[in-house]
């Protein structure tokens, strides 16, 4: 059973939850027009703290925000671990001359050329991180602002041609599709905690949330960031092919720079660009999160070349926010649960979905509806499904497992005892025993679908 400390966090969580869905539910019902419009709201600041971006490498990842869609507040926040400045083997680490065992991390490490000469590529100190290079060719940490001064920047960039490159996983957060956020701390740390584990780059998507926009605003967002994803790496390869490797090459290139600039190459994300393998991309979604993932994926497997060079080589869903019209046992067993009962659920539905729309088989909430659309299940990539003991949606979840299994898809389940919904990513769990065990788990699986070299990992 939960410890007691779980059970009383529970009973306040979920009064304060169903104050807030019933007043939005009544506020909804009191307004005709959405006040939100199609911009919409990725937060709401007054109900969870935010953590702030941190583009040097403070504990060991660095962190940005890019609004990605101008006509709407779709954002994401990309997590980009130190370890894509290096290679994890420790031979390798001490062979290029970065980071190596036992020396002062205070210390600015050098790498040896081919041609035996040195230069300091990287400068790392406990407080500020990696914060760039220090050669006076390659870019000195300064950006041009609007008034012609310069403004020293602090944060990571990318320079040269020995980056290493890291899987991509795209990170969608839960909430009931009402609240939660991309940059909130708790998922701020969920996303820090995985991106370390997993050594890839977690882009975490800030999608509309409802009631400002229902269904299918949330799912849209996601497929968004998908493509956004593949224009990104096309964007990147185009500058790379037009001779723009960094700063210093454009200015020289006086008619290869300016077709570059002009067809997008300012618009390149360069953390992205230099370190992201969108060809090895992984979703991962946290309880509703877990839904839009699995539409993502859907949409990936029906987009085939047209997606190049995203390709979702695996899905993880994290206690997905599944339900259908027949109770399963858990949900009849559970239904008064901790956290996320279904009464809460029903609530956070009604203000997703649509009057004319709702409906328990909905395709965005019973993944075998038969009304569900896509590609069929046997093409569906490799799904790894994370379940609690006492969630009473967890049957729903193994129910879909074990339709992919059944057309030979590998999609394990992991069930843990004693735990509850948001036992992973909830602000007062994140540091407990079992959320490390599901992050490690997780890591290992995913490791298997993202390796260069072969299945060398095993689970």
């Amino acid at each position: 059973m939960p410890s007691i400390g779980v059970k009383l966090y529970s009973v306040f969580f979920k009064l304060m939850l169903k104050h807030r869905l019933q007043n939005r539910l009544q506020g909804l019902e009191n307004d005709a027009v959405d006040a939100g419009g199609t911009f919409g709201v990725t937060s709401r600041p007054e109900e969870e703290t935010a953590a702030a971006a941190n583009p040097s490498f403070t504990d060991g990842v660095a962190t940005k925000d890019i609004h990605i869609d101008p006509l709407t507040s779709l954002s994401i926040r990309i997590f980009l671990p130190d370890t894509c400045l290096y290679f994890p083997d420790a031979k390798t680490r001490s062979r290029i001359g970065i980071f190596n065992p036992g020396s002062d991390r205070n210390q600015a490490p050098v790498r040896r050329h081919s041609d035996g000469s040195s230069k300091d590529e990287f400068v790392s100190s406990s407080n500020e991180g990696i914060v760039g290079n220090r050669a006076s060719k390659i870019d000195n940490g300064f950006r041009r602002s609007s008034n012609g001064g310069s403004i020293d920047y602090r944060g990571y960039n990318p320079v040269g041609n020995n980056c290493r490159r890291l899987p991509v996983m795209l990170q969608i957060h839960g909430g009931g599709f009402v609240s939660g956020s991309n940059d909130s701390s708790s998922n701020d740390f969920f996303c820090r905690r995985i991106a370390k584990l997993c050594d890839v780059i977690v882009v975490a998507v800030g999608y509309r949330l409802a009631p400002e926009n229902k269904y299918p605003a949330a799912f849209e967002d996601g497929l968004k960031v998908l493509y956004w994803l593949a224009k990104q790496a096309n964007l990147a390869e185009c500058s790379k092919s037009l001779g723009r490797v960094g700063r210093g090459d454009l200015r020289r290139s006086e008619g290869n720079g300016h077709v570059a600039n002009a067809f997008g190459a300012s618009m390149v994300e360069p953390w992205l660009a230099a370190h992201g393998d969108p060809s090895r991309c992984v979703l991962l979604g946290v309880s509703c999160g877990g839904n839009i993932a699995d539409y993502m994926t859907r949409k990936a497997v029906e987009a085939g070349k047209l997606l190049d060079p995203v390709k979702v080589v695996a899905q993880v869903l994290v206690y997905p926010f599944f339900i259908g019209s027949v109770p399963t046992h858990s949900e009849i067993k559970l239904a008064n649960s901790y956290f996320y009962d279904k009464a809460m659920c029903m609530l956070s539905w009604k203000l997703f979905l649509s009057e004319d729309d709702f409906s328990l088989d909905h395709p965005a909430a019973n993944p075998l509806s038969s009304d569900r659309q896509g590609p069929p299940l046997k093409q569906m990539p490799p799904t790894l499904t994370v379940v609690a003991e006492h969630d009473w949606m967890r049957d729903r979840a193994i129910a879909y497992s074990e339709e992919l299994r059944k057309v030979n898809v590998d999609a394990p389940v992991l069930e843990y005892k004693d735990a509850v919904h948001e036992f992973a990513t909830l602000d007062m769990l994140l540091k407990t025993p079992q959320a490390q065990a599901c992050a490690e788990d997780i890591a290992i699986w995913v490791k298997k679908h993202i390796s260069l070299r072969g299945h060398e990992f095993s689970y």
